[in-house]
């Protein structure tokens, strides 16, 4: 035995015990210790790296090459810092945007851009995406361990959102910063809850700001947050005071909105659609009023309406919602078992719905209604357990009501419902919902661990949920390998989607594989016959084959079909013109000008008939932009 003044034996003589002691001590901290932002950010960032890292060698990824490399505020040098405000998500101009708003992740991504060799690689822009990704789920674990004082709770909801396999396009995709960020705004104005109620009002302004100027999505941060404030007030201070918070939490973060479509509609002026600017007939409905009159202010940049990127664009009111429901459906089933994950879902791999009452729909409309009316009860009983004196219980209660209420209300936005998107679906839009389905999963995880029955099933459930869910989250991060291992790996998933069938096709063609560009090619065409975009490069890759004769039906029936679409136009007549077959079809482009006047495909006949030799082919300034290529003058 040790006299009292002997230094244990594992204490060395300096005074500090040994370093696998020390790891060992903080290893059972992050276990045993309560999952504050900070003791939580650790293994949020290992887990977060070893789930969804992508290759250092990766290149530029679908809207990665449009995002960053096309993107003249983010990489060119004409622009100023301040010009930010000026410029949409892709650094367009308010006259040629496509209707994504979000000066925040440009900003971040011109920062990055700055140090040496970045524009080689999107990695470190890509670490961003993780980086703050497991800073989300370490403030979601430190909110809900601030809110039950329940620390398995905290950290099975951290891990639930963490780890959730159907955000893996937001978090190893470049482009899902935004994503990433309107998350981070909505949890820290979560946060500015705890606050005192004079200094609340200043963070959950802040957080709201952060989130809008990330993503238009933001803008379900208004509800969620209020509603946060009315059902866990209780929980968060001594005296509630819940009411007068609720309203002070929703009238600062309609200020917020407010701020920010108003600095919007300043410094990037939009014209309004015809739709907007006409009055309603007046017949019309109050709803239909209120409806035009919020969209007319609002006034969002115009997005893109493209029937192969989301195809309801052509339904009628039944049909679109009966597909939105089926599509919210799916990703909801993939939030709990994401079996399949994909890049894409254009057309026709999620199509019109041939009835509006399907499987899908019937279930995407139970999702949507099922989970606010358990939330009400949840809430009821929650109040009448504060009033018997059970504060534990009633907390518990109240935060899965406000999980239930969270992500049917965060997906509304995104789900075609209110207003059409120009993409019919996508992983992605579920980042802000799965903090609500977070929520639910970590108190019913930790119910079953508290009932003291089942236990193999208490331990062994999340244990299996969160393993199937990281191991997901690998295999779909290994997508983004480069560009043709992701369209591959995107058109085995989506095997309908004739988008990812071409865009596989044109990866493979740029490794000169012409003849699986072609079968590519000829699948796409196959899905969907009528796309312009399908016909022209069908066209173009017979043509690289240098077989033009062959091309050029491709190419007449692409022309007839987008006779405005310059791009497709200059790269049809500039494979032509490389193989010599200009003025074998003379007179046929001549015809093709006189039957489609004032459009591109008139401009650029006549021009390559006349000025061909000058130009070598199509003028310079109407040639697309090639693959890999930064902005254009």
């Amino acid at each position: 035995m040790a006299d009292r003044g002997t230094a244990p034996l594992t204490q060395p003589a300096s005074g500090k015990p040994p370093l696998g002691q020390r790891v060992r001590a903080y290893l059972a901290s992050w276990v045993e210790g309560p999952p504050t932002f900070w003791n939580a950010l650790t293994p949020a960032l290992a887990l977060a790296a070893l789930c969804f890292v992508r290759s250092p060698l990766s290149n530029y990824i679908f809207d990665e090459q449009e995002a960053l490399l096309a993107n003249p505020f983010v990489n060119g040098k004409e622009l100023g810092w301040l010009d930010v405000v000026r410029r949409d998500f892709w650094g367009l101009p308010p006259e040629r945007s496509i209707g994504s708003y979000r000066p925040i992740p440009n900003l971040l991504w011109r920062l990055l851009w700055q140090i040496k060799g970045v524009g080689t690689s999107p990695w470190l822009h890509h670490w961003a995406n993780v980086v703050l990704h497991a800073a989300n789920a370490a403030l979601l674990a430190s909110f809900v361990w601030r809110v039950t004082r329940r620390r398995e709770q905290a950290w099975l909801t951290g891990a639930a959102f963490l780890l959730s396999a159907v955000l893996t396009e937001a978090v190893t995709g470049v482009v899902g910063i935004a994503d990433v960020l309107g998350g981070l705004g909505i949890l820290l104005a979560l946060h500015a809850l705890r606050l005192p109620l004079w200094a609340m009002p200043l963070g959950v302004f802040g957080g709201l700001l952060l989130s809008l100027g990330s993503k238009e999505s933001g803008l379900v941060g208004v509800p969620l947050v209020a509603l946060a404030a009315l059902l866990l007030g209780p929980s968060l201070h001594h005296r509630p005071w819940r009411t007068l918070r609720a309203l002070v939490a929703l009238t600062v973060a309609l200020g917020a909105f407010i701020g920010y479509v108003e600095f919007r509609k300043h410094f990037f002026p939009v014209s309004l659609p015809a739709e907007l600017t006409a009055e309603l007939p007046a017949g019309a409905s109050s709803l239909a009023r209120a409806k035009h009159d919020f969209l007319r202010w609002f006034a969002q940049p115009r997005l893109p309406s493209d029937p192969i990127n989301n195809p309801l664009i052509l339904a009628d009111t039944p049909h679109r919602i009966g597909g939105a429901l089926r599509v919210y459906a799916s990703g909801l089933g993939q939030v709990l078992l994401p079996l399949r994950l994909s890049g894409d879902y254009s057309f026709p791999q999620e199509p019109i719905p041939a009835h509006p009452v399907s499987v899908g729909s019937v279930l995407g409309a139970l999702g949507m209604l099922v989970p606010p009316l358990v939330a009400l009860g949840s809430w009821a009983r929650a109040l009448w357990l504060e009033r018997r004196g059970s504060a534990a219980r009633a907390t518990a209660l109240s935060l899965l009501a406000l999980g239930l209420l969270w992500f049917p209300i965060a997906y509304f936005p995104h789900s075609n419902i209110p207003v059409l998107l120009p993409t019919v679906r996508a992983e992605r839009f579920w980042y802000l919902p799965v903090i609500g389905t977070a929520l639910v999963l970590g108190h019913g995880f930790d119910a079953l661990r508290r009932s003291g029955r089942w236990r193999r099933l208490a331990v062994g459930l999340p244990v299996v949920f969160f393993g199937f869910q990281g191991l997901r989250a690998r295999v779909q991060a290994l997508a983004y390998t480069d560009d043709l291992t992701f369209w591959y790996a995107t058109q085995l998933m989506a095997p309908r989607s004739a988008k990812a069938a071409l865009n596989y096709g044109v990866m493979v063609g740029a490794r000169g594989r012409l003849p699986e560009r072609l079968v590519a090619g000829g699948r796409a065409l196959e899905l969907a016959p009528d796309w312009p975009m399908a016909n022209i490069y069908q066209g173009d890759t017979l043509c690289r084959l240098h077989r033009p004769e062959e091309a050029w039906p491709h190419y007449v029936r692409g022309f007839k079909l987008a006779p405005n679409d310059l791009n497709l136009i200059a790269l049809a007549l500039q494979c032509l013109w490389d193989e010599k077959a200009i003025p074998a079809h003379e007179q046929e482009l001549l015809a093709l000008r006189d039957e489609y006047p004032d459009t591109w495909l008139a401009y650029l006949a006549r021009d390559i008939v006349d000025n061909g030799e000058r130009h070598h082919g199509v003028d310079p300034q109407y040639r697309p932009r090639s693959y890999n290529e930064g902005p254009k003058k």
